[in-house]
């Protein structure tokens, strides 16, 4: 008897950044030395103060279910780090936490978009938005932003994207993949496109706040012509190197909240207990208990960029947050060596694996096939040796 598994799955495409990890574990495995900067995890330890509230979590009993949303207290002082750090007011009712800052970001979608409904998404993206924005059966909407805008999107890009179908934007400030971060002035432009246009709802993916080399980040929902309709989004995976931890929130208009928890009630009710108390004890934390890996991923970025510099053909900017590199490769494609062709980067990709020892992840994942990212979370000797491997494979293309 056949079985025929949902036309749903069929649409989804699987994560790169998953897949490149699993091709290079797998090679590991074999006893092959490869350099794995595919996934975008912090290699620094959880703070120690965070790990000891888990552990208390656990002495005093703290294993039974939690409200869905989050148990009071937390919500509580996620509603204060948001007025601390964004100058954001919500209370604990606006408040969702989810088992990662991807599921608060799904709720989100599912409880907007309907069947047909358009979403923006400035590209290059983060490679889970489109995929969640097919689940929830809606449109993506590509608002492509190219190197020489330090992939950042225009108002004006925006404003000719909106059509009558138009419900939502997604973007992420820092950026994953490109580092770029958005400042005050470009936030306001935009933010006066949606002023304009009633009835469209704005994602701000914030997980990378706290990686930014700039100087204070800005969050659009503090722009009071459109705070009624923005829904922020954020996490400890990034800022607090607790990626295993799975602790995500968002602070949402109160109608929006309320959507995600009844979706997150029937899919996964509350995230982990444990992860709830360390959660607590993170985001009371001093902002300042964050600068020290963001300064050694500063010092790891200029590293890289230096080095970058000495790779014929690399075009890369200069990113301001996040831990990411997004050059430009389009110089190697066309070209090959011993039958192997590139195409694009995806193929790029697969011969730095082969060739080079080096998994990076192509750029198609992220909406641009010319491109590659390169993630700088490594030990500074790691990400010198991998640029040492990369620029001896690349030279054999011809």
């Amino acid at each position: 008897m056949m079985q025929t598994l949902s036309s749903r799955l069929a649409s989804l495409s699987e994560s790169q950044t998953l897949a490149m990890t699993r091709r290079s574990r797998e090679l590991k495995a074999q006893g092959i030395d490869i350099i794995n900067l595919s996934l975008g995890e912090p290699d620094f330890p959880t703070p120690d103060v965070i790990k000891e509230a888990a552990k208390k979590a656990i002495d005093d009993d703290f294993s039974h279910y939690t409200p869905v949303s989050g148990y009071l207290e937390l919500r509580q002082a996620i509603a204060k780090k948001f007025k601390r750090d964004n100058n954001l007011d919500f209370d604990a009712e606006h408040i969702v936490v989810s088992t990662g800052a991807k599921q608060s970001i799904a709720n989100a979608v599912l409880s907007i978009i309907n069947p047909g409904d358009e979403v923006l998404v400035p590209s290059p993206y983060w490679v889970s938005y489109i995929e969640i924005i097919k689940l929830a059966e809606g449109k993506p909407v590509i608002v492509d932003a190219g190197i020489e805008n330090d992939f950042k999107v225009t108002a004006s890009q925006l404003k000719k994207a909106i059509t009558p179908r138009t419900k939502l934007m997604i973007f992420s400030s820092p950026c994953n993949p490109s580092g770029s971060v958005y400042n005050q002035q470009e936030l306001e432009e935009i933010a006066a496109v949606f002023a304009a246009a009633p009835g469209i709802y704005i994602i701000s993916d914030e997980i990378y706040e706290h990686i930014n080399f700039i100087g204070q980040h800005f969050s659009i929902g503090t722009i009071a012509s459109i705070k009624d309709r923005v829904i922020t989004v954020n996490g400890l995976s990034k800022a607090f190197a607790m990626t295993g931890w799975r602790v995500g929130y968002l602070g949402a208009p109160k109608e929006i909240a309320k959507a995600c928890d009844k979706i997150q009630g029937q899919i996964t009710s509350a995230t982990c207990s444990i992860a709830q108390k360390a959660a607590y004890t993170a985001v009371l934390l001093d902002p300042s208990a964050t600068y020290g890996m963001r300064d050694i991923f500063k010092k790891r970025r200029d590293r890289v960029l230096q080095l970058m510099k000495d790779i014929p053909g690399i075009k890369a900017n200069i990113p301001d947050g996040a831990f990411y590199i997004f050059p430009d490769i389009t110089y190697y494609i066309g070209k090959s060596y011993d039958g192997t062709l590139i195409k694009n980067a995806t193929d790029l990709c697969y011969f730095l694996l082969d060739k080079g020892r080096v998994a990076l992840v192509p750029g198609a994942a992220f909406g641009n096939d010319n491109y590659l990212r390169f993630s700088y979370s490594a030990a500074e000797d790691i990400l010198v040796e991998a640029l040492k491997r990369i620029k001896e494979a690349l030279a054999l293309l011809q």
